[in-house]
């Protein structure tokens, strides 16, 4: 920002040094820190208080947008909006075709039907932990 190198730094200092003297140098070291202090928690304030002004001007223009490109759709698809809004179950998401009343209250496809009687056996060979001997009914490797 200030673009201050070692240079410049070390002359500051000492003048800083003959000014003030060595005795009252930490107080106003102190002093000074504090101000810088003050002076970044004020820009931060401001920089986060136009952050949001930015956000909140982007989120209306992009809802305005969105209300546009969605008035669009709307106006080159008006029988899918009908549909949609039309009375029953509504549609199929999928299809798009109307669902009836007595569909739209059935049982989900992915719940069971029937509650497992209990496990089948598996037909591939079965996996023994290590160090168990093999099961009786396993075939013997030769």
């Amino acid at each position: 920002m200030f673009d201050i190198g070692a240079l410049e730094l070390l002359v500051i200092v000492i003048v800083a040094v003959l000014v003030i003297g060595p005795k009252d140098m930490p107080a106003a070291m102190r002093t000074a820190g504090r101000w810088i202090g003050q002076v970044r928690k004020v820009s931060a304030h401001f920089r986060t208080g136009i952050d949001a002004m930015v956000r909140e001007a982007e989120l209306e223009d992009m809802e305005k947008k969105w209300k546009a490109r969605n008035e669009e759709i709307m106006r080159q698809h008006p029988s899918t909006a009908e549909s949609a809004a039309g009375e029953g179950a509504g549609s199929d998401t999928m299809t798009g075709q109307p669902v009836s009343q007595e569909s739209a209250d059935a049982a989900p496809l992915d719940a069971p039907s029937a509650p497992a009687s209990k496990k089948e056996p598996s037909t591939g060979p079965s996996i023994e932990p290590p160090g168990q001997p093999p099961a009786a009914d396993a075939p013997e490797k030769a």
